[in-house]
């Protein structure tokens, strides 16, 4: 969901360090063979569009990166490299970025790639009518592109953005063809085309998206193991929402990869040597509970801070997730830059229920539940597959938090009805993450600004409704700031204020998690989203 940046280089590498386990290790001798059709089953929702300009989420990151390509590269170490462009300069001001695109470049259409097509897509991503979410929010302070050449172009801004490259490193603001885009937002979303390693052949709605080999591809990422077309001549995408079915599949040979590996399946790869695990951290906000504090209960933050307190998050993660993931510390990922680690709130039954007694929440009715002028201390939390929460987890957060007299009224939804409630603020508690490859993911989720509808169809970022000046002034600065030192302060002042307004309650990093058959090679997760990138995968 996306509601789906340099550290110093040894933290990034560790934390986005990728976990293998079961199987063999690949023979040194194996050599890279081209042709084969390559089976991927996702637990994620299917794509409304296929397009991530439109939108912006996981589940279009995930196939996206296979057939789209972006202006700039985020390597391991978090250092911005160029990829469809081939050099950057800022103004001394601050105020523009000129850019210098790679020349000899056709997508996958045979149209060429210059300085229009550029211009073209980072103006599409801001119009209304693209209906984009994550684009558009990284693309709030660009107030034009000129074109000042044939291979170039300068981006003038409202004012400066430290996280501009960054921004456009991400999957969600790929370029793609101007042909493509005159046949329409419905055509593009069907079949986008762009310049990566494979191309759109065919969707069969609800059951798989077909690709197949990009014959003008040139332009492999810069860390890549190889050059040229990619190794695979077909991938077929399955969306299998059902985990055992998805695991079971992989087991009889049926699918070649799985994502969303489930924490039972991801235990049991270690004991099937045919099978392996690639599990990593992606960058942005962990899986996290956010509390609506812009009504009740939550307005009160000594109710938010009850709440906290009654939830054994450490107990739950254990049982559910099998040892599988870590608990998050950081309202900051693991894998982004300036995360500021925080003693994680401790599961207190006691101090729980003395906050809801200064609250006023003191009495409790027949069932056990506070109540206060004869009203129920009750939480609606909406959930949906498509955060990765186990449904295991709700429920035990429901239990423990009983004890001390909260009622919590699960709501297990579709992912449209999800959306619906969200964007109408018809909750109380709420499930949430946010992929991006910056800390400037605070400033899009937490600033008052992003209470307002920021995007066609009441799209608000600020799930907590947060409205602190201080706060706003924090993030804004670090956001124009690119002076990595002042850059690092700026965002620990703004992590500590936000802990300890008890918004929000990390529970694990967000994770990119797939099982794939030993005989799949070369599969990687490209660092800057931890997305699966298949131009070097091959079948042994």
């Amino acid at each position: 969901m996306n509601r789906h940046f340099p550290v110093v280089a040894a933290l990034l590498t560790s934390t986005l360090a990728l976990s293998a386990c079961g199987g063999d290790a690949v023979n040194a001798s194996d050599q890279p063979r081209s042709g084969g059709t390559l089976v991927y089953a996702t637990g994620d929702d299917e794509p409304t569009c296929l397009d991530p300009q439109k939108g912006g989420n996981v589940a279009q990151a995930l196939l996206g990166t296979q057939f789209l390509q972006t202006l700039f590269y985020q390597n391991g170490s978090g250092e911005i490299l160029p990829w469809l462009a081939t050099g950057w300069k800022q103004a001394a001001d601050g105020l523009s970025w000129s850019i210098e695109i790679r020349e000899n470049v056709k997508f996958s259409d045979g149209t060429a790639l210059d300085a229009e097509a550029v211009k073209a897509n980072l103006d599409r991503i801001q119009a209304p009518q693209t209906l984009s979410n994550t684009g558009r929010l990284a693309l709030q302070k660009i107030a034009k592109v000129e074109v000042t050449g044939p291979s170039t172009v300068r981006i003038d801004l409202h004012q400066p953005d430290g996280a501009l490259l960054e921004s456009l490193a991400q999957v969600w603001l790929p370029i793609e063809s101007p042909t493509a885009f005159a046949r329409g937002l419905d055509a593009n979303c069907l079949k986008p085309v762009g310049t990566g390693p494979y191309m759109v052949e065919s969707w069969t709605k609800q059951d798989s998206v077909t690709l197949v080999r990009n014959p003008f591809f040139t332009t492999p990422p810069p860390d890549a193991a190889h050059t040229g077309p990619a190794y695979l001549d077909k991938i077929v995408w399955r969306f299998v929402p059902d985990g055992t079915s998805r695991f079971a599949a992989l087991q009889s040979g049926q699918v070649h990869v799985i994502d969303v590996v489930e924490p039972q399946n991801a235990a049991a790869v270690k004991g099937i040597p045919t099978l392996r695990t690639l599990i990593a951290a992606r960058p942005g906000e962990p899986v996290e509970l956010e509390l609506n504090s812009g009504r009740a209960p939550f307005d009160d933050i000594r109710v938010r801070q009850a709440f906290f307190a009654s939830i054994d998050v450490d107990g739950a993660l254990r049982s559910v997730y099998l040892g599988t993931v870590q608990r998050a510390t950081s309202l900051l990922s693991s894998a982004t830059r300036f995360n500021v680690a925080a003693p994680p709130h401790v599961y207190d039954p006691a101090a729980a229920a003395a906050l809801l007694d200064q609250a006023g929440w003191s009495s409790r009715d027949a069932d056990g539940y506070r109540t206060r002028a004869g009203k129920r201390l009750s939480v609606v939390l909406p959930y949906s597959r498509f955060i990765p929460l186990e449904t295991g987890f709700y429920e035990q957060l429901q239990a423990t938090a009983k004890k001390t007299g909260f009622e919590v009224q699960l709501q297990p939804l579709e992912t449209a009805k999800w959306w619906s409630v969200n964007n109408a603020w018809a909750y109380d508690a709420i499930p949430v993450y946010y992929t991006k490859n910056s800390p400037d993911v605070l400033r899009i989720t937490y600033t008052t600004a992003a209470l307002a509808e920021s995007t066609p169809g009441s799209y608000h970022a600020n799930t907590a409704h947060v409205k602190n000046a201080d706060l706003d002034r924090l993030l804004e600065e670090a956001g124009r700031s690119s002076d990595d030192g002042r850059r690092a302060e700026l965002y620990k002042q703004a992590q500590d204020l936000l802990g300890a307004g008890f918004y929000t309650l990390p529970i694990h990093d967000q994770q990119t998690r797939l099982a794939h058959q030993t005989k799949v090679k070369g599969l990687r997760l490209q660092p800057s989203l931890a997305m699966p990138d298949l131009y070097d995968a091959w079948i042994a």
